[in-house]
């Protein structure tokens, strides 16, 4: 098939119409603009008969992700930090009520308004609960347009398997850059009330009353929203035993491990690159699902012998270093370096570092 050169927003929204997508509400924000932008065009093309409304407010957009959602339908919604802020009751809520819905956080630099540049820094809001209660998300940290692509075509699935939302991590760069992507087909999705007994499909009077759709997250009884919980908690297991995913690159041999998600990852790769060149062996473990975090696998490869380090790279304070520490579990020294404030770290900053932690083993 051939390659088509799109920008990361575009690329993105696109393969979520493909991936039956026919419900978006949003608001504008930089650096996602163009996500909005271009659903507000394909939307209305004959071939997908879809719904664009541009919402007054973060919190409205995602309040009428929860309504539609609760259809059945196929929904979507994106955003940049500050609105992914905004957005975080009605998550929690989607999450409470067990809603399939993709939410998509192209990350900018913070605290508060930051800045319109790429940034990490919502990583703790993303994998270790935004909003109020006991829930997760099913979270994504793509490294290319391409993979986000390749994501989207079955983040719907997975949200409707286990009925959780399915969040997006992307820093700026992976939206406003453009590359080559293959486009998948269009897939025929249509919602089917036999394989959704959930969603609010249609009720009149005469039917059977257990069988009428009741989409709600508020249990007064503390009995009914402990049985709750545990249904919801029985969901994540599943996820954390069937849906992580992770990159292992150049880890065969190496003495130092990086660890690195998203565009960080690939600038981590030019510099495992150039060490390799001049002699030095560097491996990535990159985690492609942030939650679950692959903490075995990630465990796996550092437990190798020939490792003697663990250097964490992030356009962040360190926010994902806790999990990458986790994972460690003290066997080996893990180190860390990033940049805030948007601040891009650079090859040579990572190659200058590798070698002075190769100096000092």
């Amino acid at each position: 098939m051939a390659k088509t050169l799109m920008k990361g927003s575009e690329a993105i929204a696109e393969a979520a119409i493909r991936a039956g997508a026919r419900y978006f509400f949003g608001y504008p924000i930089t650096p996602q603009t163009e996500i909005p932008e271009y659903m507000s065009s394909r939307m209305f093309d004959p071939d997908v008969n879809g719904c664009f409304l541009q919402a007054e407010s973060e919190v409205a957009a995602i309040n009428m992700i929860y309504g539609a959602a609760g259809t059945g339908a196929r929904v979507i919604t994106s955003s940049s930090s500050p609105g992914i802020s905004l957005k975080q009751e009605g998550i929690s809520y989607c999450a409470g009520a067990r809603l399939p819905a993709v939410i998509l956080n192209v990350m900018r630099g913070g605290p508060g308004l930051g800045n319109i540049q790429a940034s990490q820094g919502d990583y703790f809001q993303a994998v270790k609960g935004g909003g109020n209660g006991d829930y997760h998300l099913l979270t994504y940290a793509p490294s290319s347009v391409q993979e986000a692509v390749d994501i989207m075509m079955f983040a719907y699935d997975k949200a409707e398997q286990y009925r959780v939302p399915v969040l997006f991590i992307a820093d700026g760069i992976i939206a406003q850059m453009m590359e080559p992507v293959e486009m998948p087909d269009m897939v025929d999705f249509k919602i089917d009330p036999e394989k959704k007994p959930w969603a609010c499909t249609g009720w009149k009077p005469g039917d059977d009353p257990a069988l009428r759709g009741v989409i709600n997250s508020i249990y007064i009884s503390t009995e009914e929203l402990s049985e709750h919980n545990a249904v919801l908690q029985e969901d994540y297991k599943k996820i954390i035993a069937n849906e992580q995913m992770w990159e292992c690159y150049k880890t065969e041999g190496a003495e130092i491990i990086i660890t690195a998600f998203g565009t960080v990852a690939r600038i981590a790769k030019s510099a495992i690159d150039e060490l390799e060149a001049e002699g030095i062996k560097v491996g990535l473990v990159r985690p492609i699902t942030v939650w679950p975090f692959p903490y075995e696998a990630m465990a796996k490869a550092i437990a190798a012998d020939s490792v003697k380090a663990v250097l964490d790279v992030e356009l962040n304070e360190g926010q994902m270093l806790q999990d990458v520490k986790l994972a460690v579990n003290g066997t080996k020294p893990v180190d860390f370096f990033g940049h805030l404030g948007s601040q891009m770290p650079t090859t040579d900053e990572i190659v200058a570092k590798i070698k002075s932690m190769k100096e000092a083993m």
